[in-house]
């Protein structure tokens, strides 16, 4: 879409914590308004409508508007964005094991700053599952590189955690 309406579309975002939940149906509303100027086929619809469903609490809402987002070919950073998500409503909804077979690729894939975000969904869908320490490696490798020391440390803690060799 054009420029107009991506910055229509962030404002729309940046109003979120102005809808209390009670009021929720008209963020929504307002998503959809965004979304109705949108060609039909567009998978940026279903992502924005998903993400509003995800935001004000309703990831059973979100889970196949993300996946017809995905199937429609939305691809790049905003594709990266909702497989992240994805996950997560997943998680939510009992499905963690979806969660990480759809992210696991994720970590091979270009870096962006979306590599921390990565890494924390599928430690919360790895913890879902019962799998702690794999989690924790994950959060503490994408931890590492922030710290103002320890960082050295921290990375080689995080792989001790996994390391079956150890």
């Amino acid at each position: 879409m054009n420029q107009d309406w991506e910055d229509r579309v962030t404002a729309a975002w940046a109003s979120l914590d102005d809808y209390p939940q009670e009021r929720a149906h008209e963020f929504r509303a307002l998503i959809d308004a965004l979304v109705a100027e949108l060609p039909d086929d567009s998978p940026l619809g279903p992502f924005e409508r998903a993400c509003a469903w995800d935001s004000t609490g309703h990831s059973d809402k979100a889970v196949p508007l993300y996946r017809e987002a995905l199937a429609r070919g939305l691809t790049g950073y905003k594709g990266r964005r909702a497989r992240i998500q994805l996950s997560s409503s997943l998680r939510n909804v009992g499905q963690p094991e979806e969660g990480v077979k759809l992210l696991t690729p994720e970590l091979d894939g270009p870096s962006d700053e979306l590599d921390d975000a990565v890494r924390a969904a599928l430690a919360l869908c790895l913890s879902s599952l019962g799998r702690d320490r794999e989690g924790l490696a994950l959060v503490l490798g994408a931890l590492a590189p922030h710290l103002p020391r320890y960082q050295r440390s921290m990375a080689n803690y995080a792989r001790a955690l996994v390391d079956t060799e150890a």
